[in-house]
C-alpha cells in the first residue's frame, strides 16, 4: 500500500465539521504542526459564516482526518 502524500504548507485540504460549525469546510494549509495542521478556511457552507469568522477563517485540524482536495473555482 502507497503511503498518503505528505501534507505541505499551500496544500489545499478538506475536513469534517467540529465544534459549532454545522457543516464540512476546506481551505489552505498555513501551518504544520506534528500531529495537525492550521487551515485558512476559504470555502464553507454559507449557515456557518459567522461561525467561520468567529474562528478569524482558522481551524486547527488533525492530519488524520484532513483530506487533500481541489480548490473551487468561482
Amino acid at each position: 500500500m502507497a503511503e498518503p502524500k505528505e501534507l505541505q504548507i499551500g496544500d489545499h485540504v478538506s475536513a469534517p465539521r467540529f465544534g459549532y460549525l454545522k457543516h464540512d469546510f476546506a481551505g489552505t494549509i498555513e501551518k504544520i504542526y506534528e500531529n495537525s495542521v492550521m487551515v485558512f478556511i476559504d470555502e464553507h457552507h454559507e449557515e456557518d459564516g459567522i461561525v467561520v469568522n468567529e474562528y478569524n477563517k482558522r481551524a486547527v485540524v488533525s492530519k488524520k482526518v484532513a483530506k487533500p482536495s481541489k480548490k473551487k473555482t468561482a
